[in-house]
């Protein structure tokens, strides 16, 4: 009974971190070109790192106390965020929001390869099915030759680069580094690099719109920050990973209600495509027995 409330409990975490992750995304997307990005990823950062150098001064996270490889993977994790957080929200100004949501849920798949590619994992006929799959729906989504293949479709596959550099540098790390210390420490770069950017671009004013959007913005992410800790502490993953995918379901409403966008009908195959496969993936990630890690 235990791990069945558990596995609810995580599941109605994960749900609400892409909720608020999605949130706060609309909140961006409102703002638009209105105020440089620069400016908009700064005002932002300072509402999430204020909050996460709190919670993890409180917690006892706030330091640095640990192997220097440990380091290297936090500050490369950190710089692949910041690069995904500049290619995801150029992509998200110009590009359907379903679209560019559908795009990042090829995170499973793109792990999968890398970790592959990169640490020598083993993955099986299955899951290089599902791999290539994926790459087709992502295809479908893009369409190179089209109108639709532009650089800001090229900007959401960045993105989804950065993204998966980031996690696979997460995968990297050992237990002697605390999670909030590495989300703070990504928070942070993000408002380094993004501050240090809006330098050279010129600031506007604040309307009172935009001051409320960036607001949200800023209350969404530390919401999303805040359970996508705490549902890492609850549930099977098996069980509660899945539950990510419901942040697509909720941006191709967002996008129709709210954007008057709606995807092509090529593009939703590519995103049923994507979603099912990254579950497969999820899947097998489970199954699949562990190897005692080896000590660095």
């Amino acid at each position: 009974m235990r791990a069945g409330s558990d596995n609810m409990r995580g599941a109605l975490l994960m749900t609400g971190s892409m909720a608020a992750f999605t949130f706060g995304d609309t909140c961006m997307k409102a703002i638009g070109d209105s105020l440089p990005l620069s400016q908009s990823l700064t005002l932002r950062a300072i509402f999430s790192t204020t909050f996460l150098a709190i919670l993890a001064h409180r917690r006892g996270a706030l330091h640095m106390r640990f192997p220097t490889r440990d380091r290297a993977l936090v500050l490369l994790r950190a710089m692949a965020e910041a690069g995904a957080a500049l290619f995801f929200f150029t992509a998200l100004f110009n590009m359907p929001f379903a679209n560019v949501s559908a795009l990042l849920q090829m995170l499973p798949l793109t792990l999968a390869l890398g970790s592959a590619l990169f640490f020598g994992e083993a993955v099986g006929w299955r899951r290089w099915s599902a791999i290539i799959a994926g790459f087709v729906g992502m295809l479908l989504i893009v369409r190179p030759g089209t109108e639709g293949f532009n650089i800001y479709a090229l900007s959401a596959l960045g993105a989804v680069v950065c993204a998966t550099i980031r996690d696979l540098a997460t995968r990297r790390m050992s237990t002697a580094v605390p999670s909030l210390a590495a989300t703070f420490a990504t928070s942070a770069t993000v408002l380094v690099m993004a501050a240090g950017w809006s330098l050279f671009q010129d600031w506007q004013p604040l309307s009172a719109e935009n001051g409320a959007l960036l607001l949200g913005a800023g209350v969404f992410i530390i919401a999303a920050y805040a359970m996508s800790v705490a549902t890492m502490r609850v549930g099977e993953v098996g069980f509660v990973a899945p539950f990510r995918y419901t942040s697509l379901v909720l941006a191709l409403a967002i996008g129709w209600l709210v954007f008057d966008e709606w995807p092509a009908v090529l593009s939703l195959i590519g995103a049923v495509i994507i979603m099912g496969t990254g579950l497969f993936t999820l899947w097998r990630e489970q199954r699949r027995p562990r190897l005692p890690v080896k000590p660095h």
